[in-house]
């Protein structure tokens, strides 16, 4: 393994050769294949960008480490079609020093993970993750960088979620120990070795979950800082806990994190964090890194080439006609909704008709097609939730009916009456869950993407919904269906609506890219 630039060598002297000095510590995390400027509607600052200022800053010969915590190598359909093997380049041109994975980059199973960290230039560290069988370690559980003269020890943590927030099949045979005892066991190792400890740590912030950053920094005192992942949160200044300073910048390369750490005879004196934002780093005028923005181009052209392997086979084009699936019941959005019911084993699956970007074709289909029906990128999500918000987001798919609405849903695993003629709010006269009138107290699993989940389509009633599974993304999902289950039963019927209104006259010429 090769050590990137200002990692684990002393390249400086003087006075940094007794601990002083300032460290910057750059740091991004849930990239989720995000690396163009163009991703996420334009919001992605791009890893060419990100790394031109990092770069720039180790040639001004500073001390910097920059560090990644995880959900790296999985998200966009360019990266996921060679399971991740294109990202690794482009991480090793970038110059990260070190990573922690996070329980998306499991999603091609833990075998392709390790053979992508053997791939890399740098580092993929974990403490708390070992094999089932015999208790070891997958990945090495710190680093000690010594970076002009600083003595730096970064240690990492991923969340016990892993085991179910990735695709089940990618972490069997793994366990993921207790975050907070293993935080503990290596700072009782590394404090003494170190001018500044940090832990490196997907693990996040959500109140729902078990194990966060901030617990782990009250329960287990003695870190400088944490280099934090999972929650997607935004720490414009970090997170102060006790003597522990959090930091985490947000999701799909929105910001570039920077942590600047004062050190002065081997104790820290001061220590700042802040959020580089796009509109920031284009106003520091620094040109994006040529060779790496020339690489993504080169995966985008491979990608091409993988995209047209042929998954299955259809005997009939299944149309995205906005006006079909965005105020009805398709056949399209049945098969897609099927099939996230068949990858998470939920008992109700939805899709939005907004998702639904192209035809399923007649012949031959090929990943490249899945793509295109479900260009964004997003993931499988499954949680618990009771009917009574099953019943709630049903009324909301059909609140603007007849008029056309992104929200649309169709499903799997529900059959729905509605009678559009009854005020918006009480339009949906009978649900059934395989069969079953739906209990509205009863807690049922509910699979569907992470945009629904997120509030996306104004969704509110699924907005911090209790989330029990995640899996891969949904042109994943679909292509792998298709190959393995192909079209079945999808023939509409599962919603019943008493009355057929016509479409607005409004809406008869709006553009199909809306």
């Amino acid at each position: 393994m090769q050590l990137p630039a200002g990692a684990g060598v002393d390249t400086g002297s003087g006075g940094a050769a007794s601990g002083t000095g300032e460290l910057i510590i750059y740091h991004t995390n849930d990239m989720h294949a995000r690396v163009q400027p163009q991703d996420d509607w334009g919001k992605s600052i791009g890893l060419p960008e990100m790394a031109a200022v990092v770069k720039k800053a180790r040639a001004e010969n500073q001390a910097v480490l920059w560090l990644d915590a995880g959900d790296t190598v999985h998200g966009m359909p360019m990266i996921n079609v060679s399971k991740g093997e294109s990202m690794v380049p482009l991480l090793n041109e970038a110059g990260i020093d070190a990573m922690v994975p996070g329980n998306h980059d499991f999603n091609y199973g833990s075998d392709q993970l390790e053979k992508l960290a053997k791939e890399m230039n740098f580092p993929v560290l974990c403490a708390n993750m070992v094999r089932k069988d015999n208790g070891k370690l997958v990945f090495p559980a710190y680093k000690i960088f010594k970076v002009q003269g600083l003595k730096v020890g970064v240690f990492a943590l991923t969340t016990p979620e892993c085991a179910y927030k990735s695709s089940p099949a990618g972490v069997a045979g793994l366990v993921f120990e207790n975050p907070v005892d293993k935080a503990r066991e290596m700072i009782r190792k590394l404090r003494p070795k170190c001018d500044v400890l940090i832990g490196l740590m997907h693990m996040g912030l959500d109140a729902s979950s078990e194990f966060t950053s901030e617990r782990i920094a009250r329960e287990a005192p003695g870190m400088d800082l944490i280099v934090d992942g999972h929650s997607h949160t935004s720490l414009q200044q970090g997170l102060q806990v006790g003597k522990t300073l959090i930091a985490q910048a947000g999701y799909y390369e929105h910001n570039l994190g920077e942590v600047r750490i004062e050190v002065e005879k081997h104790r820290i004196t001061g220590m700042k964090s802040r959020l580089l934002g796009k509109s920031t780093l284009e106003n520091l005028g620094i040109a994006p890194d040529e060779g790496i923005a020339k690489s993504i181009e080169q995966v985008k052209a491979d990608s091409e080439k993988l995209f047209a392997k042929v998954v299955a086979h259809s005997d009939r084009q299944l149309s995205s006609d906005r006006l079909l699936v965005r105020r009805q019941e398709s056949e399209l959005g049945n098969l897609c909704a099927d099939a996230i019911r068949w990858q998470t084993g939920a008992e109700i699956a939805v899709v939005n008709g907004g998702g639904l970007r192209a035809d399923l074709p007649k012949g031959d289909v090929t990943l490249g097609n899945c793509l295109a029906i479900f260009p964004f990128g997003n993931t499988i999500r499954m949680a618990e939730v009771q009917g009574k918000v099953i019943r709630q987001m049903m009324e909301h798919s059909v609140f603007s009916y007849p008029a056309s609405f992104g929200g649309f849903l169709d499903f799997s695993g529900m059959t729905v009456d509605c009678d559009p003629t009854l005020p918006v709010g009480s339009r949906i006269k009978e649900i059934k869950v395989n069969g079953v009138l739906l209990d509205d107290e009863r807690i049922y699993t509910l699979a569907t993407n992470d945009f629904l989940f997120a509030g996306g389509d104004n969704y509110e009633m699924l907005k911090g919904s209790k989330i029990v599974g995640e899996s891969n993304t949904c042109e994943e999902v679909l292509s792998n269906y298709l190959n393995q289950v192909g079209i079945q039963d999808i023939s509409t019927g599962r919603l019943t609506m008493e009355k057929v209104l016509e479409v607005p006259a409004e809406e008869l010429d709006v553009p199909e890219a809306a």
